[in-house]
């Protein structure tokens, strides 16, 4: 590396999903038209909240957010709410977040959240502005 210069952050998105229950398989579904507007970024599909932790400090999420109407960046974790927990297999990743910053294992998190129940073509055309709004 040579001194004076800029690193720029790693460019992946997180993509959570699941593409079996329908409110939660938009993002899922963006993907292809997503890779195609951004062939420099990486979208990785990711399921296992557990695997959070290897995924660097810094976090770029794509997710199913309830009670929006349209694309949302969310920046304050502190801001999501958190379902009560009844099992170890009910934590869910508003829960595992705050946990992560409150143990200092992540410093900026940044989720591109998306209506469930929005058009394909609609989130596609708003998660374009905004992810490259942030990460170009």
């Amino acid at each position: 590396m040579f001194a004076g210069c800029l690193v720029r952050p790693e460019r992946k998105i997180l993509v959570f999903g699941n593409s079996l229950v329908k409110k939660d398989s938009l993002p899922i579904r963006l993907l292809p038209e997503l890779k195609q507007a951004f062939p420099e970024i990486e979208f990785k599909e990711f399921d296992a909240i557990e695997d959070l932790q290897n995924e660097g400090k810094i976090l770029y999420i794509l997710d199913s957010v309830e009670g929006i109407n349209k694309v949302e960046v969310i920046t304050n974790i502190d801001l999501l709410l958190v379902n009560k927990i009844y099992s170890v297999h009910d934590f869910d990743l508003g829960y595992v977040l705050k946990l992560m910053k409150k143990m200092g294992m992540v410093e900026q998190v940044t989720i591109f959240g998306v209506p469930p129940n929005m058009r394909k073509d609609q989130a596609v055309k708003q998660l374009r502005q905004k992810i490259d709004s942030i990460l170009s």
